[in-house]
């Protein structure tokens, strides 16, 4: 976590960066711990400037392997290496209606100055039960499953290359085997320190990819080796005023220019005035490139389920809020009272 400090009125001169870095297997609570330490920490130095230095002591915690006695730098038996294992699942049900989700995942990751690395295994397991009004019972199933990586290597502070490789399975997409490979180079207008406040990217990505299909596609193919680019643009910005993550990318196969997409994804969350919040959410696509649908029709529970992605030509999502807040800014008091919920919940599908 980095945080930013902007000092305001007679403090507009002084600015602070502090970092924090929470162990990977810490809890919430010591997450907050942390940061509420970090964020007393550094106010210190505004009160300093204001003058009540003098109320404060300075207390230093050598870490161990710091201090007499020290053995010198301390071990990292994992080396860097972050992993974390992940499981869930899901349910619920009625008389008439059931529906259950599994869903596993492992990953590995590393980052140094110089290299980032993340290696990720996952699968998703989904069943529903439903009774139809003849008493007849219609269940589906449906799976997915695959392994990712990435690799990158730092070229100085504005360029970087690297490479990614994904192998996945979907009965939602009809794919039986989907395998691709891509090098990748990306150049920031701003330099990489700067990530925590602004980043304009610019990423190339021409790739290979390996199709096995569950059934035969709309192109009468079951399996096929295309290559494909990608061109995408990124802006993150995170300001006084609000932030700002927007992306657009465009893809396309090398053999066969028509088959391609556009993508536009947009996240906006802006402080227009005192009290007054504005956020967007969002993502539009052009689709020209679905080389995975199977031939022949659907069923009408395989479209009304969603069990099998249909054709389209474009899809999109949106959400928009506006949020106004004010009255007393001394209203600071925590009164848990009544605070917890009924006892149940209603779920609407």
């Amino acid at each position: 976590y980095t945080l930013h400090f902007i000092g305001l009125r007679e403090l507009g001169n002084i600015s602070d960066t502090l970092k924090y870095v929470s162990p990977p297997d810490a809890s919430p609570d010591d997450l907050r711990h942390g940061l509420a330490r970090s964020i007393r920490l550094s106010l210190v130095r505004y009160y300093a400037h204001l003058g009540q230095a003098g109320r404060f002591d300075v207390t230093y915690l050598a870490p161990k392997g710091e201090g007499p006695g020290a053995k010198g730098a301390i071990s990292d038996r994992w080396h860097l290496w972050v992993f974390r294992i992940t499981a869930n699942g899901y349910g619920n049900g009625e008389k008439s209606s059931s529906f259950v989700s599994l869903y596993g995942s492992v990953s590995a990751n590393r980052t140094t100055e110089m290299w980032k690395s993340t290696f990720g295994v996952n699968a998703n397991y989904g069943q529903s039960r439903f009774t139809l009004s003849d008493g007849s019972r219609f269940n589906s199933y449906s799976h997915s499953y695959g392994f990712n990586d990435l690799v990158v290597k730092s070229l100085g502070s504005h360029w970087s290359g690297g490479q990614r490789a994904s192998w996945t399975s979907s009965t939602f997409l009809n794919q039986k085997r989907a395998i691709r490979f891509a090098p990748a180079v990306e150049f920031d207008v701003f330099p990489y320190s700067q990530s925590t406040r602004r980043m304009l990217t610019f990423q190339y990505s021409p790739g290979i990819d390996f199709f096995r299909y569950q059934d035969t596609t709309i192109f009468d193919k079951i399996s096929e080796v295309r290559g494909d680019q990608t061109l995408t643009a990124s802006l993150d910005l995170r300001q006084p005023w609000g932030s700002v993550s927007s992306s657009l990318e465009g893809a396309a196969y090398i053999n066969d220019f028509s088959k391609r997409h556009l993508i536009f994804f947009n996240a906006l969350d802006l402080h227009l005035f005192k009290g007054l919040s504005l956020s967007l959410f969002g993502q539009a696509s052009l689709l020209r490139d679905q080389l995975y649908l199977p031939r022949g029709s659907l069923s009408n529970e395989e479209r009304l389920l969603r069990l099998r992605q249909l054709a389209t030509s474009y899809n999109y999502f949106m959400q928009i809020g506006l949020s106004y807040s004010f009255g007393s800014i001394f209203n600071n008091i925590v009164n848990p009272r009544f605070g917890g919920t009924s006892g149940g919940f209603i779920i609407i599908n």
